[in-house]
């Protein structure tokens, strides 16, 4: 099916009866599906009036008094839909005072700068005094919330506003010399980061009519990648911008070349057996195939400009809380506290370490092993299991990820023990289109084998929670629906060293349980609030059951992304995570009592830390145990060689 009337009627068919579209069939609407869902099906208002209207109505319900738009079902800092909104209303032609007034709120809206920017300058190679616009308020300026802006206000006449013109610098700035954009940093601690395609494209849209060296590599990387890749989200972007520049060498001859691997990867997909039907999707390839015939993303050559800049408000006033709020904020820190201090904590605990010594052997039959001593206290028998697993991003010669035959091990073991339902579910901080990650790092292919379904946690429907630990200051997380909801939740990471948090282990894979809607990508203000402030606050709110660490093949050195493979051929398995991280830490030679959130963890009682706490069951550390180098300012962790 990939004509554009069969697209038109799937999308209008997702739709849900009381207005606007999810990210997911079944899921309640959100403002980023409606949008595009609006967009596409406008090239057809007639036919399809009823449904367009119904969809504007959720829009309304989602203004807030300030003229910013807000997500009816989520974190209500989450300001970055705004220019969503104002993009539609002006490429469709609503009334004046409407598009009017959602400028003036945009505008208002600002990215904060970080307190010491010369520290910060060490780290990163980016300008960050320049503002751009934040994926929620009191946070820091990312390229994709900053692309959207400057598109939707050059769209409604504002272009030459300072503000637009101070984006589009922060949208340069970011932007790799050899071509694309990530989500906002070039190079960390010395090296390049990886430039992604669905960023890259939405610089571009925004950047149109420039005549940049950096747009024309962004061009040449863009049109590069759709050749190469597969995955259709990816090939809509690339379509949709490349529409844009198709004067440039080489676009217009393969804009025919996209449209087929669109229509190819559109009919692969809906043979996945693990994906599911997303209205997100089925918009932008709507969108896709009839640009640039009809693309609402392209400029006009001529656009009218406002000059009413006086009377648009340019203050940013990021919500304060009432009163009432901060009285009961502060009954609720004293109540959290008073809970902390009596939880109970036993006098010891276990950790089971196997030895494993390549990922084609018996995985299962390893885990079975493992898993008959925590059998008693997490069963598995009729449970809903939900597997969270490592993914952040994929490359062919780095060991980034929890590899998939791990993975494919443990649905093995749950399936052996008679779980009622198994998912496997994921939402990365780094790559926000994980349909493309779990297809290219092999996961995908176990998913079909057995035919377990995948839940993209960053996308999932947000529960809101009291945050049990309140480190991070805020009142309440917001957890992925799927997470919540788990009888039993499995932290399945990736044995790595992190040049921010020494380690990331089964603690810090939670940051995934968080959906990226609600804390943009990366899901920096988790970071600025203290890494492990926020590693505590999610497992306090809400604890994995049990914790299995793929260390078969780990990374030292600059992790998560950047370091280099090292084997250790081991499987660590326990339901105390502090005491599941802090064996991991000791085999990697790293001193578990010198890593901050396990301290942090130990100290909000999550669990034990003291290895004399800790029953080794099976392979004694000794046995296995291999130094793994870290990043200079780490160096202190190292314990050396193994101890005799």
């Amino acid at each position: 099916m990939s004509d554009l009337k069969s697209h038109f009627e799937t999308l209008a068919a997702q739709a849900l009866p009381e207005g606007g579209w999810g990210y997911a069939l079944g899921q309640p609407a959100q403002l980023e599906p409606t949008c595009l869902a609006l967009l596409a099906l406008s090239n057809e208002r007639k036919r399809f009036a009823d449904t367009l209207s119904r969809g504007w109505a959720f829009l309304g319900t989602c203004a807030a008094c300030d003229g910013s738009y807000r997500p009816a079902r989520g974190r209500e800092e989450a300001i970055w839909h705004t220019a969503l909104v104002l993009f539609v209303q002006a490429a469709l032609n609503r009334p004046a005072a409407e598009v009017r007034r959602t400028s003036s709120a945009l505008l208002a809206l600002r990215g904060k700068l970080p307190e010491r920017t010369e520290d910060a300058a060490e780290i990163h190679d980016i300008d960050l005094k320049i503002v751009g616009w934040p994926w929620a308020e009191n946070n820091f300026s990312w390229v994709e919330p900053t692309a959207w802006a400057v598109l939707a206000l050059r769209r409604s006449g504002h272009g030459s506003h300072p503000r637009v013109e101070e984006g589009q610098r922060l949208l340069l700035d970011r932007a790799h010399e050899e071509g694309g954009i990530n989500y906002g940093n070039r190079r960390i601690l010395g090296k390049f980061t990886e430039p992604m395609p669905g960023p890259t494209a939405l610089m571009l849209i925004a950047q149109q009519g420039r005549d940049e060296p950096r747009v024309g590599a962004a061009v040449a990387y863009l049109l590069e990648q759709a050749r190469s890749v597969k995955d259709l989200e990816l090939l809509c972007w690339a379509k949709l911008a490349l529409a844009v520049y198709r004067a440039k060498p080489g676009v217009e001859d393969a804009l025919g070349e996209i449209d087929a691997r669109i229509r190819e990867s559109y009919a692969s997909r809906e043979a996945t057996p693990w994906v599911k039907p997303a209205p997100l999707r089925e918009a932008l390839t709507a969108l896709a195939l009839v640009a640039p015939q009809s693309n609402f993303f392209e400029l006009p050559a001529t656009p009218a400009e406002s000059t009413q800049y006086a009377a648009l408000s340019t203050q940013y006033s990021a919500r304060r809380k009432s009163l009432g709020d901060r009285i009961r904020s502060a009954i609720h820190r004293v109540a959290v506290h008073a809970v902390g201090a009596l939880r109970p904590l036993p006098p010891q605990c276990a950790v089971h370490v196997a030895r494993a010594e390549d990922y084609d052997g018996n995985l299962a039959g390893v885990l079975q092993r493992q898993y008959e001593h925590f059998k008693l206290k997490v069963p598995l028998s009729g449970k809903r299991v939900v597997l969270k697993p490592n993914l952040v991003e994929y490359h062919r010669d780095k060991v980034i990820n929890t590899d998939p035959r791990v993975i494919a091990a443990v649905i093995e073991l749950c399936r052996r023990q008679g779980a009622a339902e198994v998912i496997v579910a994921e939402g990365p901080g780094h790559c926000r289109n994980v349909e493309y990650l779990v297809a290219a790092s092999g996961l995908g292919d176990v998913l079909k084998h057995y035919r377990v379904p995948f839940v993209d946690l960053n996308h999932d429907e947000p529960v809101k929670l009291p945050n049990l630990g309140r480190l991070t200051r805020l009142d309440h997380l917001f957890l992925a629906k799927t997470v919540a909801n788990a009888d039993v939740l499995v932290s399945l990471p990736k044995l790595k060293t992190h040049h921010w948090a020494g380690a990331t282990l089964s603690l810090k894979n939670l940051f995934g349980v968080l959906p990226g809607i609600c804390y943009g990508w990366p899901k920096n203000e988790l970071h600025w609030r203290g890494i492990e402030n926020s590693i505590v606050d999610i497992a306090l709110t809400r604890t994995p059951e049990l914790a299995i660490v793929d260390g078969i093949v780990g990374m030292e050195g600059d992790g998560p992304l950047n370091g280099t493979p090292k084997p250790l051929g081991a499987l660590v398995m326990g339901t105390d995570l502090v005491a599941v991280d802090a064996t991991c830490c000791r085999l990697m030679r790293l001193a578990a009592e010198k890593i901050g959130y396990l301290v942090l963890a130990h100290s909000k009682r999550l669990g034990l830390l003291g290895e004399e706490q800790i029953q080794q069951l099976a392979e004694p550390i000794e046995s296995l145990a291999q130094p793994f180098e870290t990043v200079p300012h780490f160096k202190e962790l190292c314990l050396g060689g193994v101890r005799s």
